[in-house]
């Protein structure tokens, strides 16, 4: 060593022993100063009683945020001396530049000086590298605003925030800088800049699955919904993550996450196709996770684990998830023992579970089987259905021998439950009778899981509750035996305004119509009762009103009673219309030509016990007076009067879930119309008669019979099959199925004046009554029509307030004059898309286009691409 080297070595040692006996008179953070030539040493600490405390810089000070007080001894240097520092610091509301000194010292008291600068508060906040919409979203999720204090903490959470908006948007390279500016018009006040540079949107680009060798990949990656490549269709592909580890690739650490990027690529042929969106969302990823594995475990691999899972990147653009799984051996039943059962053999519950030896196994098929199969099949709903209410089926793995397990469930049955208390919570308006008339739970009886179930569909189907908060509270007591059973409802609004506007041949035609779906008629002259309407007793009232000024005019009241007597479900409803169709010419005119009808119906509907109380009976007579005044060929007469009286029977079956987005669950109906067979009672000869006399008095039967059958293909994705048929007869050869009360098929269903009685059914993608025969470019009606409609629905809210779904639809049909035309398979047909939106108010509004496929005969150009409105299902 030299002696340079030498005298470096002791000058080191001789500053080091010169600083550790240094003295300061303040304590900075762990620095040492001097200050008015007092001194405290750090190596020797003294005990000194603080004798007084100032403090400067700073005009407002809490001294509790100090760890000592005037009085305290303290040591100094000391530890609470830099604990209270560290506090302050931790406060965040002042800078950096914490000073505690001391003043004076008297002996053994000394006097203390804090020194403090507030930190700068934030003036304003602005954003480069945004659009206007992304920025309006950032202000709502940064919770920060004018004269908050600007600290780290500040900062670093609004930078988080940002960051994790684009991230959840796809930008997972997403940088955000922070640019601080002194605001010139406000002392000690900045203005914040967050710079953002969102990079390149990044999608997932392929899913690796490594170490599946008994499973094909595109199996398993079916059960990730929430994490899916994006869509791509290409002969080759980059970068084959069986060999990506072999380049370089360098690691990026972002949101607990890592990422490697590689540096090479590798061509391999592949073809995949993804539909659904392809961001990373690391909170989807790990439930994906979950969900491989239950799919490895629903095809028998039980020890299925994934060893690890990396995320990289194949260029800036593009992420690359491989996931390495072990898949174990594959397993299957063999013996399934039963212990505990008493109620039933174990022969019938072996029958029940529907699982037999050799079967591969399945744990979800065993526990879905077991009590949570959504048809009610399983063992659980067997007993529940009994009053088994504290009913328990566990099963236990007892044996593995090779690929072979036997299952032993244990069963404890316990005893029945009888219904104690049944209680409604939540109903602000509808009266507690309304809701508790529909209950199937009744106290006393014994407990059924079923018969929740019903209650539940009962209460949604009076459309007065909110079908996504309804709920079922059992508060059960296995001590006696018994079960509290709590209803809870959120009431929303079922009352329905119709405003509608449609333009014709004959001008503007107006729409407009209120349906009370909730009102009570016996609060009609309560005082206090209208708010607005008197309303909570179940009962519906409805008046509609459509006119073209002189051309059309119609008018209709119905009022329906839900239980008749309030003891039976047993329905009364009456109805009375109006209609008035003219050539627009005055009253007084001579040439004025007009179409009178009015009528009233009464219909009478009991829910019957079977088959089932699904069924609903109807029974209804109606009575139609047509009046025409000078009508000329327009009509089949020109003057005279016709008359309809008919008697209606109706056999229904409705088992839907819910009225408004129903997803399982049939609505059938079939009905009979009839007259009196008038001619057959009489011997007049018809056959030179006018058509005046022939139908004064309309004489027909009509056969109608309708379907609609629902199906929750997977979550919320619906699939509706619909058909319709309709026939029409006559008793008297002579006469005929009269031109009254036929079919019209086409359009929107709304269209066209009733002024026949016809019925009018939609159809999309063609005009309105364009499928409906003609005879000499006139449309005549039909005697018999078919539709035909299937639709996927999936919806976008289900929000009570406003539920949107979409839909996709196919539909064929067609109308025919006389049964010798009749051919069910030679349909037009027609496809197309749309949207319902259910708002309270108005009711289901429908939006649709329909493309028809098949030209109609002398009428050019009523099909091809049609957009249609609907109103209430009037195209179902």
């Amino acid at each position: 060593m030299n002696s340079f080297c030498k005298l470096r070595i002791f000058l080191l040692i001789c500053c080091a022993f010169w600083m550790s006996h240094t003295c300061a008179q303040v304590i900075l953070g762990g620095e040492s100063d001097s200050l008015s030539g007092i001194y405290v040493s750090y190596s020797t600490p003294r005990t000194y009683e603080i004798g007084g405390i100032t403090f400067s810089g700073t005009p407002n000070f809490d001294p509790k945020n100090l760890l000592f007080g005037i009085g305290d001894v303290i040591e100094i240097p000391g530890e609470k001396i830099t604990k209270s520092i560290q506090r302050l610091w931790e406060l965040g509301i002042y800078s950096e530049d914490i000073n505690i000194s001391i003043t004076r010292i008297i002996g053994n008291t000394a006097f203390i000086n804090v020194h403090l600068t507030d930190r700068s508060r934030m003036s304003s906040f602005t954003f480069t590298g945004t659009k206007k919409q992304e920025e309006t979203d950032i202000r709502g999720k940064i919770k920060i605003s004018q004269g908050s204090i600007v600290n780290d903490n500040l900062l670093k959470t609004c930078i988080n925030t940002i960051k994790n908006y684009y991230v959840d948007k796809g930008f997972y390279l997403c940088e955000v800088n922070v640019k601080q500016t002194p605001d010139e018009k406000i002392p000690g006040a900045i203005r914040l800049e967050f710079n953002i540079e969102k990079g390149p949107r990044v999608k997932i680009y392929r899913i690796n699955l490594i170490g599946n060798e008994e499973v094909r990949s595109h199996k398993l990656l079916r059960s990730m919904k929430g994490t899916k490549e994006k869509f791509r269709f290409a002969p080759f592909e980059r970068l084959d993550t069986a060999i990506a580890h072999r380049f370089k690739y360098r690691k990026t650490k972002y949101r607990n996450m890592d990422f490697y990027e590689t540096a090479g690529e590798y061509f391999s042929p592949r073809i995949k196709i993804a539909f659904k969106a392809s961001k990373f969302i690391k909170e989807k990823f790990e439930e994906d996770k979950i969900k491989l594995i239950d799919r490895y475990n629903d095809l028998g691999y039980r020890d299925a684990v994934i060893v690890k899972d990396t995320l990289y990147f194949s260029d800036k653009k593009n992420l690359i998830i491989d996931v390495e799984v072990k898949e174990g051996p594959k397993y299957y039943f063999r013996n399934i023992s039963w212990v505990g059962n008493s109620k039933y053999s174990s022969e019938f519950l072996s029958r029940l579970l529907n699982i037999k030896k050799g079967d591969v196994y399945n744990q979800t098929l065993l526990t879905t089987n077991l009590g949570m199969n959504q048809d009610g099949s399983d063992i659980s709903s067997l007993y529940m259905d009994d009053g088994y209410l504290f009913f328990n089926a566990t099963p236990v793995e007892v044996l593995i021998e090779g690929d072979s397990i036997d299952i032993e469930i244990r069963i404890r049955e316990g005893k029945q439950a009888r219904y104690n208390k049944i209680t409604v919570v939540g109903n602000t308006k509808t009266n507690d009778k309304v809701i508790m008339r529909e209950i199937r739970t009744i106290p006393g009886e014994l407990f059924s899981r079923a018969d929740i179930i019903r209650t539940q569909r009962e209460l949604l189907n009076l459309r007065y509750f909110n079908q996504e908060k309804l709920s079922v509270i059992p508060k059960p007591n296995e001590a006696d035996g018994t079960v509290d059973i709590e209803y809870g409802v959120e009431e929303t609004s079922s009352d329905q305004l119709e405003l509608s506007a449609g333009y014709g041949a004959t001008g503007l035609m107006l729409r407009a119509g209120i349906a009370l779906n909730n009102f009570s008629a016996k609060k009609f002259f309560k005082k206090g009762a209208w708010t607005p309407i008197p309303s909570g007793d179940g009962q519906s009232l409805a008046f509609r009103v459509e006119t073209n000024a002189v051309w059309f005019q119609s008018y209709s009241i119905t009022f329906m009673e839900p239980w008749l007597g309030g003891k039976k479900p047993n329905s009364f409803s009456v109805s009375l219309f109006y209609q008035i169709q003219t050539n627009g010419k005055k009253k007084a005119d001579a040439l004025r030509q007009s179409i009178n009808i009015a009528g009233v119906g009464v219909t009478f509907a009991n829910r019957l016990k079977w088959p089932d109380d699904y069924f609903i009976a109807s029974h209804t007579f109606n009575y139609q007076n047509y009046n025409v005044k000078n009508y000329g060929s327009m009509f089949v007469f020109s003057n005279g009067n016709s008359n309809n009286f008919s008697y209606t029977f109706g056999l229904s079956r409705n088992s839907i879930d819910a009225p408004i987005y129903p997803r399982t669950g049939s609505d059938i109906g079939f009905s009979v119309q009839a007259t009196p067979p008038y001619s057959l009672f009489n011997d007049k000869d018809y056959t030179d008669m006018t058509d005046k006399e022939k139908y004064k008095w309309l004489e027909f039967y009509k056969f109608k019979f309708r379907m609609n059958w629902f199906t929750n293909i997977v979550q919320n994705l619906v699939l509706s099959v619909r058909m319709k048929m309709g026939f029409m007869g006559g008793y008297n050869s002579q006469i005929g199925p009269p031109p009254f009360e036929r079919f019209y098929l086409g359009g929107d269903g709304l269209g066209g004046y009733a002024l026949d009685g016809r019925e009018i059914i939609g159809m999309r993608g063609y005009e309105n009554s364009s499928l409906t025969p003609r005879i000499g470019g006139y449309e005549v009606g039909g005697t018999i029509y078919n539709k035909f409609t299937a639709e996927l629905r999936y919806p976008i809210t289900l929000n009570p307030s406003a539920t949107i779904f979409l839909l996709g639809f196919f539909e064929a049909g067609k109308a025919w004059l006389n049964v010798k035309d009749y051919s069910p398979f030679n349909l037009y047909k027609s496809a197309g898309v749309g949207v319902r939106i259910y708002l309270p108010m108005f009711g289901l509004l429908g939006f649709d286009w329909g493309y028809g496929f098949d030209e109609i005969p002398g009428m050019p150009g009523a099909n091809k691409g049609r957009f249609h409105i609907s109103i209430n299902q009037s195209l179902d």
